[in-house]
């Protein structure tokens, strides 16, 4: 796999996220962008992609809700 396709893979991956992390807090995409940006998901997301796109979404809306609220995020 080319630079390039691993990069659209990383990106379409963190937008089903967002997604994914938007409903589950009862908030629309663009709230769940900026909540994940403020609160560091995004950075964390980034990093830990390799782990965290092989587990389920609702596994990975746990760690970011976790990890976001560590970072001063009101949503548990």
């Amino acid at each position: 796999m080319d630079v390039n396709q691993e990069i659209k893979d990383k990106v379409a991956y963190i937008i089903a996220v967002i997604s994914e992390f938007a409903s589950a807090h009862s908030l629309s995409n663009a709230q769940a962008y900026r909540y994940l940006e403020r609160f560091k998901g995004l950075d964390f997301l980034n990093r830990f992609y390799n782990v965290e796109h092989t587990i389920p979404f609702e596994d990975v809306v746990e760690d970011l809700t976790t990890y976001c609220h560590r970072k001063g995020g009101g949503l548990v």
